[in-house]
């Protein structure tokens, strides 16, 4: 896997803790366990534009009120969605 920042070889599948501001802009939670991408050449550590559009897409879809500060990327993943399609994205 090449890295997308320093284009090394040296880039792996991971999984970290992630903070995200809800769209609403009244808090952010922390998302665990989210796929991620962690360069051993540059050090950086980033989630695939898939992996944001994702969470992006589902945060729009469901009820955040009801979402705690903290939770696992797939449980998030899991959370029946009020629409089924984000019709912001173009």
């Amino acid at each position: 896997m090449n890295c997308m920042w320093c284009e090394s070889e040296k880039a792996k599948e991971t999984k970290n803790s992630v903070y995200w501001e809800l769209p609403d802009g009244t808090r952010a939670i922390e998302i665990q366990d989210t796929p991620s991408v962690k360069c051993e050449e540059c050090g950086m550590e980033y989630q695939e534009e898939s992996i944001i559009n994702e969470i992006e897409d589902q945060l729009m879809l469901i009820d955040t009120k009801k979402l705690a500060k903290t939770i696992q990327y797939k449980e998030l993943m899991e959370i029946p969605r009020l629409l089924k399609h984000n019709y912001f994205r173009f």
